[in-house]
């Protein structure tokens, strides 16, 4: 019974770790969607994201601000918005390209390159598509704060990991540990 228990959880995750990239493959598409808007499209799209989070903060904090003063703050920090937009999208994707490489056991300085390398080419093709759409444009500056989500996620998937390495999976470790040296 334990044998075929072994065998069933070694098919799982055989099957299963593969799988784990799909998170990567919805961030890009999202990614690519976002980037196929024109600009008109965009603007609007940040300008009700701006709206919305301005007019939660003045319910959250009963600020009591009027909606025209509102939407005047919405469209001060619309820049703002899009950039931090443009870390959070990539944060994310960074994470979920980070994460099952680190689960493939790759670490440290290579996961960085190989991670970070991966997602700094996907922003600048992402960048060169959006050079096709209309009223949009190409932007090196997008791809260095591009970047700044991709480090930002990177380092906090490794830190996660050695956080779960040291504390919730290091028994699973030790009795790994413990069955190699009792086989050998």
């Amino acid at each position: 019974m334990k044998y075929v228990l072994l065998t069933v959880k070694k098919m799982l995750r055989y099957l299963l770790k593969p799988l784990s990239f799909v998170p990567a493959l919805c961030m890009m598409y999202l990614i690519f969607s976002f980037s196929a808007q024109n600009g008109a499209q965009s603007a609007q799209l940040s300008a009700e994201v701006g709206t919305g989070l301005f007019s939660s903060l003045n319910h959250l904090f009963r600020l009591d601000i009027e909606p025209a003063r509102l939407a005047y703050y919405a469209d001060a920090f619309q820049f703002y918005i899009r950039k931090l937009a443009h870390i959070t999208e990539y944060f994310l994707l960074a994470v979920s390209v980070a994460l099952p490489l680190y689960v493939y056991r790759l670490r440290g300085f290579w996961l960085l390159v190989v991670a970070g390398a991966f997602c700094v080419c996907f922003a600048c093709l992402d960048e060169y598509h959006q050079s096709f759409v209309a009223g949009r444009s190409a932007s090196a500056r997008d791809v260095a704060i591009d970047s700044i989500g991709i480090l930002i996620g990177i380092y906090a998937t490794r830190i996660f990991g050695f956080i779960g390495r040291k504390t919730i999976f290091a028994p699973l470790s030790l009795s790994r540990r413990k069955r190699k040296y009792r086989d050998s």
